[in-house]
């Protein structure tokens, strides 16, 4: 086999890769299946998770607070319904402090709303169903 043969092979084979490469680097991605459950939110993940939905309610509460105990059951029951259209996240308020000094949380609990990476609307205090419904549905559209 001549010289020449053997990189015209070489030649080949790393255009047969580049090629493959290409066809994989540029194929459509399989939508990702929306979240229809609260994913747990950190003072590390927080950036990340708003950059990257469109909708995101971010619910701020604490093991100890009563009335977050009585919306966490709402959050959850409103992502299953809002899949597709919100993302919904729970950030715990006692271990990640560096969410609560950025947007000067001082009660519990605190839903924090945001629309393509803003800050849009900030729900303090317990409320019932129907109205945090209709507060995260009017940033839906």
């Amino acid at each position: 086999m001549s010289p020449e043969c053997g990189t015209m092979n070489e030649d080949l084979e790393l255009q047969a890769i580049r090629d493959r490469l290409r066809a994989e680097m540029t194929a459509p991605r399989p939508a990702a299946p929306p979240l229809d459950h609260p994913v747990e939110v950190t003072d590390e993940g927080f950036a990340d998770l708003v950059r990257a939905h469109d909708l995101v309610v971010v619910d701020v509460w604490a093991e100890w607070c009563g009335p977050c105990r009585m919306v966490g059951p709402i959050v959850d029951q409103l992502a299953k319904e809002m899949a597709g259209q919100v993302v919904f996240g729970k950030l715990d308020a006692d271990t990640n402090p560096a969410v609560m000094q950025a947007f000067g949380i001082q009660g519990i609990p605190t839903l924090l709303v945001f629309r393509h990476g803003r800050l849009v609307d900030r729900l303090v205090g317990a409320m019932p169903k129907a109205n945090l419904a209709a507060a995260i549905r009017r940033h839906a559209g």
